[in-house]
């Protein structure tokens, strides 16, 4: 039964994911605890086992979702690399926080995480973008598949150590990262939304390869549960890549943010009171 479970929390995460640009680990670790713990529906999952069973469903995530938009050709490779490179020592320091945190740590933590990224998505839509970064910063020029040139950049300097931050939460928690990237470089750094969705993907799947194995060298990864929640993530985000083209997401992406909010609320209960 668990393996049914967690195949469909794979597919979920990877469709909702790739649609998002978030990665699927912020909708599979919280959901997975939730059933593991809560319900008692998956044996012996902790903390640090979830979270590297979600670094392990983030490769196959993001490798369907990139080869997709790879296709479609949105995908800004200097910036993902840059990004991605700059946010390896933050994803090898945090994988080490990670298995010295206890249940009710970890829950308390992520909450305060969730509540944040759900307050992120939140207000969102309602921010203005700044040109700031971009006037004192490295321009780059992106002409998308339909001919329409786009004009956006960053400063190094802030790239680098947002990315830095970005690691470190993604080795801590098992989440890829786009919750927190696609809306800077939205609002901060004037991406195009399908770019930076598509950026992203490429970032998240790169920095698993790296997560996965700062976790598997700690012994973090139930390999027995990868094998239902890999296939289901890897379609999930060649599904949702897909999706992303063909939908209007607002109101899948404010099913999110209403998730996260909850999901925040109830891990903060348990790591206070649990």
């Amino acid at each position: 039964m668990e393996y049914a479970i967690l195949a469909l929390i794979g597919l979920a995460s990877g469709v909702i994911g790739s649609i998002a640009g978030l990665g699927g680990g912020t909708i599979l670790v919280p959901i997975t605890l939730f059933v593991g713990l809560n319900l008692g529906m998956i044996p012996d999952i902790t903390p640090q086992s979830v979270v590297g069973l979600s670094v392990i469903m983030m490769i196959a995530n993001g490798l369907g979702s990139t080869l997709s938009y790879m296709k479609v050709k949105t995908i800004d490779y200097r910036s993902a690399f840059l990004f991605f490179i700059a946010s390896i020592p933050g994803i090898v320091v945090g994988a080490w926080i990670n298995k010295s945190l206890s249940i009710q740590s970890f829950n308390l933590y992520f909450g305060i995480l969730l509540i944040v990224l759900s307050t992120l998505l939140l207000t969102r839509k309602y921010l203005k973008p700044i040109r700031w970064f971009v006037d004192n910063g490295k321009k780059i020029s992106f002409t998308d598949p339909q001919g329409e040139t786009h004009l956006y950049g960053y400063p190094i300097w802030f790239a680098v150590l947002l990315s830095l931050f970005i690691g470190l939460t993604s080795g801590l928690f098992g989440i890829g990262g786009g919750t927190m990237i696609v809306p800077a470089m939205i609002l901060l750094f004037l991406f195009p939304p399908h770019v930076a969705v598509a950026t992203s993907m490429l970032m998240v799947f790169l920095s698993a390869v790296v997560n996965s194995i700062s976790h598997i060298s700690l012994g973090n990864v139930p390999w027995l549960y990868t094998i239902p929640v890999v296939p289901g993530a890897y379609l999930g985000g060649m599904l949702g890549a897909y999706l992303n083209g063909k939908m209007k997401s607002d109101t899948l992406v404010l099913v999110i943010r209403i998730i996260l909010l909850v999901f925040g609320l109830h891990s903060i209960y348990e790591g206070i009171w649990g």
